[in-house]
């Protein structure tokens, strides 16, 4: 009910003010905002700002909004289909949330002509009409601070020139960069996101990222309507507070190289003795099973495009659950001889994958890849000769 009054709200508010003439004194700005502590924050933000005191206008476009309370929102956020919308808010209202949560906002007051500022107006506010505000999200090519990118490329053209900078960072290069104290967060991405992110991102494609858009812009000018000019005409620090650098987590995911050390030494009794710990394999191909089934089903299943060519699928198999079966039955099966040795060749491959560059993993795959190898060959030479 709430969203319903809040689309209606604005949407008579658009209908009001969209023929609105800018005066001399308008301002068109980019703000953007620092990572906040939640992973939904943890890039940062960045909106538009109109400010015009003749005409009494002081409004934030924001185009990173969605409704948590939409019919199936955590089905459709999980398969791609969660649709954002462009919400219309007073700068007061938005200085103070960010004020609140302690993240530093800084603005960049855009070098437009008086009709310039006009034609970005007038599309911000079509575009924040109920028929056109919403959009299907994407983190990497459409999101809060890509379609501000794009609001400036429509409306200016190819007189907006953003300089092309050389680097070799990909999208997870990128992203990586932001979770330094969020390391579940940070190993949760990388074993959920593909082979896709592993390119190298371009200069205009990194400005995904609110801090690179600002530094983008910071560079761009706008040519072919007198001197070439810079887009940014001032900036100015709103607010700045110290950035939470440390995490306060006892466990990280390093702890999986100690799931190593216990499976290198259960397998060294294993050959030893010629013991066989089933109730550690079985949890083992369990987690490793779901693992892969979540990775199988954001590849195939989902509309994320960062999602697919996903090759941690290679050592993180979904069909490791018959195999837990398998063990829990503890009985001769047929195909557990081809399915043992197919899976230590396969485990081998993701290793290949990771080694030529095809995909980079997390550092803490490396002990779970090798966890997997060591356990599969004891199985292989110990438990499978037990049930024949």
């Amino acid at each position: 009910m709430r969203s319903l009054i809040l689309s209606i709200l604005i949407l008579v508010f658009c209908q009001q003010v969209q023929a609105q003439q800018l005066s001399d004194q308008a301002k068109v700005s980019l703000l953007t905002c620092d990572p906040g502590s939640a992973l939904y924050s943890a890039f940062g933000h960045s909106a538009l700002r109109v400010h015009d005191p003749v005409m009494g206008l002081d409004l934030v476009f924001n185009y990173g909004t969605f409704d948590f309370n939409a019919p199936g929102f955590y089905v459709n956020f999980v398969r791609g289909k969660l649709n954002y919308f462009l919400a219309v808010n007073n700068y007061e209202n938005f200085y103070r949330a960010y004020y609140r949560e302690q993240r530093s906002m800084r603005e960049q007051v855009l070098n437009l002509s008086e009709d310039q500022k006009q034609e970005v107006f007038d599309f911000l506010m079509i575009n924040a009409q109920e028929e056109n505000r919403y959009y299907q999200y994407d983190f990497f090519f459409d999101n809060c601070a890509t379609r501000i990118r794009d609001v400036l490329q429509t409306v200016l053209g190819d007189r907006l020139k953003i300089p092309v900078q050389e680097s070799d960072k990909t999208f997870r290069n990128l992203i990586d960069e932001y979770l330094g104290n969020m390391p579940w967060a940070d190993f949760g991405i990388d074993l959920a996101l593909g082979s896709v992110i592993d390119e190298v991102a371009t200069s205009e494609e990194a400005m995904f990222l609110p801090d690179y858009m600002e530094s983008g812009f910071a560079e761009a000018s706008i040519v072919g309507d007198g001197p070439t000019r810079p887009l940014v005409a001032s900036q100015e620090v709103i607010f700045d507070f110290e950035p939470v650098n440390e995490s306060s987590l006892l466990v990280s995911p390093r702890i999986f190289w100690i799931l190593l050390l216990i499976g290198v030494v259960l397998s060294y009794v294993s050959f030893k003795r010629n013991r066989i710990f089933r109730g550690f394999d079985i949890a083992w191909t369990l987690a490793y099973g779901l693992l892969g089934l979540l990775v199988a089903f954001l590849w195939f299943g989902t509309d994320h495009q960062a999602t697919a060519g996903n090759w941690n699928i290679l050592w993180a198999m979904p069909t490791h659950l018959l195999l837990a079966v398998a063990l829990i039955r503890n009985k001769p099966l047929a195909w557990l001889s081809k399915y043992l040795l197919g899976a230590i060749i396969i485990v081998d491959a993701a290793l290949l994958v990771w080694v030529f560059g095809v995909q980079s993993y997390h550092a803490v795959a490396l002990p779970l890849i090798v966890l997997a190898l060591l356990r599969l060959y004891v199985l292989y030479s110990r438990w499978l000769p037990r049930l024949k």
